[in-house]
């Protein structure tokens, strides 16, 4: 039940979430250890926000109050948070950068793995850029520009280098590269919502 938590004021907390626990309580029968019951218990009044994926770890805010929560979630829905992934992905990426814009959709047969789908897909956009190199696998900085459900990890899939430990798109080479979901939600910026200040968390990854 332990907790990594970043900021704590009036309005807000700012968690580092471990990989592996879910952001909210699966549906029965599965597991109810999430991190907003484990928020809960010791900030019982406080409001989710927006989720990470249960293998990607990472920075997440819970609100204290509706106010805070229905401002904070104006600006997820308007895309005007900031948010900074890192990751490690399979093989040795040609280039420094660039951009994947592909739409996305839920393939249905196999949810809640998601697809690349042109005529029915949602816009997609995801920004890449290589920080570092290693003999079989690249470290980037992902910046995406649409929140859609798994969006890095089939972006990446899509560019050719599965993100490591990725147990719904990784192949098995890549999925055995790591002992964990090589992604993590490093930043973390929008505007607080007690005066509107600009502000940003930072959880350093940890691999």
């Amino acid at each position: 039940m332990t907790l990594a938590i970043l900021h704590e004021d009036a309005q807000l907390v700012i968690l580092d979430k471990p990989s592996g626990l879910l952001s909210v309580p699966a549906k029965p029968p599965g597991p109810a250890d999430c991190l907003e019951a484990r928020v809960r218990a010791v900030r019982p009044e406080a409001l989710l926000v927006h989720r990470l994926d249960m293998d990607t770890s990472g920075v997440m805010v819970f609100a204290r109050t509706r106010l805070a929560q229905r401002h904070l979630n104006w600006q997820f829905e308007r895309r005007q948070v900031r948010k900074a992934y890192v990751a490690r992905v399979w093989g040795e990426i040609a280039g420094d950068g660039g951009r994947i814009d592909l739409p996305l959709i839920c393939d249905w047969p196999n949810r809640p793995r998601q697809t690349v789908c042109f005529v029915r897909g949602k816009p997609s956009v995801t920004d890449w850029r290589v920080t570092g190199r290693e003999p079989g696998a690249t470290r980037v900085a992902l910046t995406p520009l649409s929140g859609r459900s798994h969006q890095l990890r089939v972006h990446m899939l899509a560019l050719g280098h599965p993100i490591l430990g990725d147990a719904f798109y990784a192949h098995p080479t890549a999925f055995a590269g790591a002992d964990r979901l090589q992604l993590h939600a490093e930043r973390l910026g929008f505007r607080h919502p007690d005066g509107g200040v600009p502000v940003e968390f930072v959880a350093p990854a940890p691999f």
